[in-house]
């Protein structure tokens, strides 16, 4: 088990390490400017990796009802326990609600593609396209609603998802799969050479991220908020995640790529919606460095435990 996890190391994570240092050391002694790179992700990369894949993915429909089954029924499960604890011990509603998006939304799209990919090969990247796709519609919509429930506007969140490139990519790819069809040799080739250039990118992008996150301030009062969320994150949600994944009958590769992607650290995009409805931004900033620091040993466990 330890040779295995050692060399799940050296494998897989010390590819991906190097892309998030350079991100890192780019954004310390450059100061980079990630906005840029964050348009090139969300509107160039992000769209070719999903189009690429979901056009040739070795995926079935019982593959993405599974998918989508376990994604939402992991999300409100984790969501319950989030505001059971929260209730327990008796948090402050911002506390509380950092706390829930801590234990909800994972960096499954900068970190988890890139991961799955050295991982499991191309055929993890199909099952896990489905589930990334899930996330960018959750995270805009139900994220919304657990970070501010009382500014939550159905409009707005339907709007933020079909302002995603991504979901329009995905359903082109949808369509062509359905008709039958297939790209031009020679745009399937560009595709394939821009979505090549997503993890490279993403995972700087994730370096370049923590460097600012790092240097947040966090209060005396949160702390107890900030150990429950790094339990809940490192420890109760992949449990919860197997749980979830023997009940639904999920095995093989979808079962191995769906609990990595569900213990992924907390997603840097929570910052945000944290910032901007105010709940806890320090608490979620904190857990953000933590949890992605934690995942270089804790990853490399679960994906020795289940065989990648």
């Amino acid at each position: 088990m330890i040779q295995t996890v050692l060399t799940t190391l050296v494998e897989v994570i010390v590819p991906l390490s190097i892309p998030v240092a350079a991100g890192a050391l780019l954004g310390r002694y450059k100061k980079l400017d990630t906005k840029p790179l964050l348009t090139l992700y969300l509107y160039f990369l992000s769209p070719a990796i999903i189009l690429d894949t979901l056009a040739t993915a070795d995926i079935s429909f019982d593959d993405v009802y599974k998918t989508l089954a376990f994604s939402l029924l992991n999300l409100f499960l984790l969501w319950g326990l989030a505001t059971l604890i929260g209730k327990i011990l008796k948090l402050a509603p911002p506390e509380a609600a950092g706390l829930t998006l801590i234990s909800t939304f994972t960096n499954s799209v900068n970190y988890g593609l890139p991961l799955v990919l050295l991982a499991f090969g191309q055929l993890g990247l199909d099952k896990a396209s489905v589930y990334v796709i899930a996330q960018m519609v959750i995270v805009n919509t139900i994220g919304v609603y657990f970070a501010a429930r009382s500014q939550f506007s159905v409009r707005s969140a339907v709007k933020s998802v079909f302002s995603l490139p991504a979901i329009y990519a995905a359903i082109l790819a949808l369509l062509l799969r359905a008709l039958g069809l297939h790209m031009p040799h020679e745009l399937a080739s560009g595709v394939a050479m821009a979505a090549g250039a997503y993890s490279p990118v993403v995972l700087a992008i994730l370096g370049a991220q923590m460097v600012k996150v790092q240097a947040a301030h966090t209060e005396r009062n949160v702390q107890l908020a900030f150990w429950t969320g790094l339990t809940v994150r490192l420890l109760l949600a992949p449990l919860l995640a197997a749980l979830v994944l023997l009940a639904l009958n999920i095995t093989g590769t979808l079962f191995s790529v769906l609990l990595i992607l569900a213990s992924m650290p907390v997603a840097v995009n929570s910052v945000v919606l944290a910032e901007r409805f105010g709940s806890s931004p320090s608490l979620v900033s904190r857990c953000i460095v933590w949890t992605t620091l934690a995942s270089f040993l804790v990853l490399p466990v679960l994906i020795a435990a289940v065989g990648g």
